[in-house]
């Protein structure tokens, strides 16, 4: 059971100036968190270690990232966005946040701005027994594009940590929002995200999350409100749960303007662990288009748990979904095996397929690491 009076939520650190501050070891998680510490090929960064922010810089005109208490003493407490699509006295995780924040990120792109490199925000825990709790805010103004990389990660060593992170998005009218987030815990780590976001008219989110790693537990359940008419979005998730680690997830899609579509693409597969995924798509103005499907694949021991919903209260609203949980097809390997592979190569060949984890402005090296744990995966028996 997950107990904030665990974790040390303190927040009187003071943190380190950037990322140049950390060890060869620490950069390197990073970077299987997606984070480029040099900030080659990324429009701007954004680093949030234990209970401080740490550094903030924008590399291009019309994009601003600041702490979220920054951004929150800047614009009078931003009373439009902050705690407006979250209700602070949702729960203990929620009011924990409200009474105690520690940072965050706060990313806004100015009306009709065209960011054409990631944006890198990085929350990082160093240290055992941490507890970080983090309010982060992304605002896409009228016909503005942005891409976000987000990655998640722990230091090497830390162990019995946990991460509070609650993320209000907003795509105003024609904007278009790619939202990445991979996440890189340590095995002992509690993971409690909460995330919502809201779309106006002509405006689309893209939301990917990539986990291949062990960890302790993680419970999240992102939900997006289609609000504005052409509004269009799309969860795409890759999930990897090894033997010890709890993964309850899944995604929500309110579909509440007429000619908005939305689509939850989830692909799970577990070599010891526990995975609940969820999905819920809800059509509630028509026309609009929803489809919703969940691939979970078992190596050797696991449990994958799916839960697909759909609702439905209007005339016109097509709503569909796929739910399948199996193991590989022994003729899918026969036949790979007479092509030349063997059944280590064969194996590994259709869990890649399976785990589609080309996204791209991902770091060379974080894509070969990907390749590297999906080629450990056949470890697992193969049933």
């Amino acid at each position: 059971m997950f107990d904030l009076k665990r974790y040390n939520f303190a927040g009187n650190d003071a943190g380190i100036q950037d990322f140049s501050a950390l060890s060869e070891a620490d950069r390197k998680r990073l970077v299987y968190a997606g984070i480029n510490p040099d900030g080659q090929e990324r429009s701007g960064s954004f680093l949030h270690m234990n209970h401080s922010g740490v550094c903030s810089r924008s590399f291009q005109e019309g994009l601003e990232i600041l702490d979220i208490k920054e951004a929150l003493r800047r614009y009078d407490g931003l009373p439009q966005y902050y705690w407006k699509l979250l209700n602070p006295e949702q729960d203990e995780i929620s009011r924990l946040t409200a009474q105690n924040l520690h940072g965050g990120y706060f990313i806004r792109v100015r009306k009709g701005v065209k960011i054409t490199e990631p944006v890198q925000s990085c929350l990082f825990i160093k240290g055992n027994g941490v507890g970080q709790n983090v309010h982060n805010l992304i605002i896409v103004e009228e016909g503005a594009e942005l891409n976000v990389i987000s990655g998640c990660a722990t230091a090497h060593g830390t162990e019995d940590a946990a991460h509070v992170g609650l993320s209000e998005m907003y795509v105003e009218k024609g904007g278009k929002l790619t939202f990445t987030m991979i996440h890189n815990w340590g095995e002992s780590v509690s993971v409690r995200p909460r995330t919502a976001g809201v779309l106006e008219e002509n405006a689309t989110l893209v939301s990917n999350y990539v986990l291949l790693q062990r960890v302790q537990d993680i419970t999240m359940y992102p939900t997006l409100s289609l609000n504005g008419e052409n509004a269009v979005a799309r969860f795409n998730s890759v999930i990897v749960a090894p033997e010890g680690s709890h993964v309850d997830t899944g995604n929500r899609l309110l579909l509440n303007a007429p000619n908005t579509r939305g689509e939850i693409i989830a692909r799970t597969l577990t070599t010891g662990g526990t995975i609940i995924n969820r999905g819920f798509i809800g059509g509630y103005a028509a026309p609009a288009r929803g489809h919703l499907e969940c691939k979970g694949l078992i190596l050797g021991e696991g449990r994958i748990h799916a839960i697909p919903e759909l609702d439905a209260t209007a005339d016109g609203v097509e709503l569909s979904h796929e739910a399948a949980v199996g193991k590989i097809a022994q003729e899918e390997i026969e036949y790979l095996m007479a092509r030349g592979l063997d059944e280590d190569e064969a194996t590994s060949t259709i869990v890649r397929g399976f785990l589609n984890v080309d996204i791209m402005g991902l770091p060379a090296e974080l894509k070969q690491m990907m390749d590297k744990e999906i080629n450990k995966l056949n470890g697992g028996k193969v049933m």
